[in-house]
C-alpha cells in the first residue's frame, strides 16, 4: 500500500470513527467557507479539518475548514459538504491539496460539486453573475497526479475529455433557464495565486480562451477525475478581469459581488442537488 493510500484510510478511519452517519451520501460539494448558499441546507453534523488525521488540517486563510454532513431537502437526500478547501498558494502540495478528494471518494462519493470564486476574462460576463464551467486550461505549473500513481485510487493517465460532466453541465443548464436566472457558460482558467493578475497576463488568458479565472478547481478536479468521480463546477463572479479595464477592487466590493452571486445562485444548488 502507498504512503498516499495510508493516509487517505487513516483520515477515512477517523471519520467514520468519530462522525457516524446512517445514510449513504453518494453527492458532495466542496466551496470556500462559510458561502451564503450554505444556509440552504439543514446542517445534521459539523466536524472540524483539524480533527481529522493526517493532511486534512483546513486551509489557514478559510479560518479552517469543516466537513459536514448536510440535508438537501425535498429529496431527503444527505450530501457532504467541505466548507472549506486547501489552496496551494498557501503552502500546500498538490496532492494535500487533492487529499479530501480522495477521503470523499473513499466514503462513497460519486458525484462532486466544485464551487469557487472567480474573476471574468470575458467581456460580455458581468460581475455577481455565476459561472457554468465546462472545461479548464491549467496553468498552475503543477498537478496532484504528478508522482507514483496507486492503481486503487485511479489510473496512471486518466481521460479528461469529459472532465466537467457533459450530463450533469447539461441537468444545470435546465435548472438555470426554468428558474430563468442568467449564467454564463465558461472555461475555467487556474493560476496559483495569490497575487492578481496583470493586464498583459488577461489579455493571454483571454486569448487562450478563458473566460474565467480562478486558484482552487483544477486540482481537485484533476483528482476527481482521477478517482472516477463526476464533477460539475460553478464560479461566483466577484471581480472583472478584462484586459484595459483592469481597475484596484477593494476587499469588502469584492465580497460583496461574491455575495451577490452566491444569493442569486442559492435556490438553484439545491434543486440542481434534488436533480441528479
Amino acid at each position: 500500500m502507498t504512503e498516499q493510500k495510508k493516509k487517505i484510510l487513516s483520515s477515512v478511519d477517523n471519520i467514520k470513527a468519530n462522525f457516524p452517519f446512517k445514510k449513504k451520501c453518494e453527492i458532495g460539494v466542496i466551496s470556500y467557507r462559510d458561502p451564503y448558499f450554505l444556509r440552504e441546507f439543514k446542517i445534521i453534523r459539523r466536524f472540524p479539518f483539524e480533527k481529522i488525521p493526517p493532511d486534512f488540517e483546513g486551509d489557514i486563510a478559510e479560518n479552517k475548514g469543516e466537513f459536514l454532513i448536510v440535508n438537501a431537502g425535498s429529496s431527503a437526500k444527505n450530501i457532504i459538504f467541505l466548507n472549506g478547501r486547501f489552496n496551494a498558494y498557501n503552502g500546500y502540495e498538490m496532492r494535500d491539496v487533492a487529499h479530501p478528494i480522495y477521503v470523499l471518494k473513499e466514503l462513497g462519493i460519486k458525484t462532486l460539486i466544485l464551487i469557487d470564486e472567480v474573476g471574468y476574462l470575458n467581456p460580455r460576463f458581468e460581475i455577481g453573475g455565476i459561472s457554468l464551467i465546462y472545461d479548464h486550461i491549467n496553468l498552475m505549473g503543477d498537478n496532484p497526479l504528478i508522482g507514483e500513481n496507486d492503481d486503487t485510487l485511479g489510473t496512471r493517465f486518466p481521460d479528461m475529455s469529459n472532465a466537467y460532466d457533459s450530463k450533469f453541465y447539461n441537468t444545470a443548464e435546465k435548472v438555470f433557464i426554468n428558474d430563468k436566472v442568467k449564467f454564463f457558460p465558461s472555461v475555467y482558467l487556474g493560476i496559483t495565486g495569490p497575487e492578481t493578475e496583470t493586464e498583459a497576463e488577461c489579455r493571454f488568458f483571454r486569448e487562450i480562451g478563458a473566460d474565467v479565472l480562478g486558484y482552487s478547481l483544477i486540482p481537485e478536479n484533476l483528482a476527481a477525475v482521477h478517482a472516477g468521480m463526476n464533477v460539475m463546477a460553478f464560479g461566483m463572479i466577484s471581480r472583472e478581469l478584462v484586459a484595459d479595464r483592469l481597475c484596484e477592487i477593494p476587499a469588502g466590493e469584492q465580497r460583496e459581488n461574491r455575495e451577490r452571486a452566491e444569493k442569486a445562485f442559492s435556490p438553484l444548488l439545491k434543486k440542481i442537488i434534488n436533480s441528479l
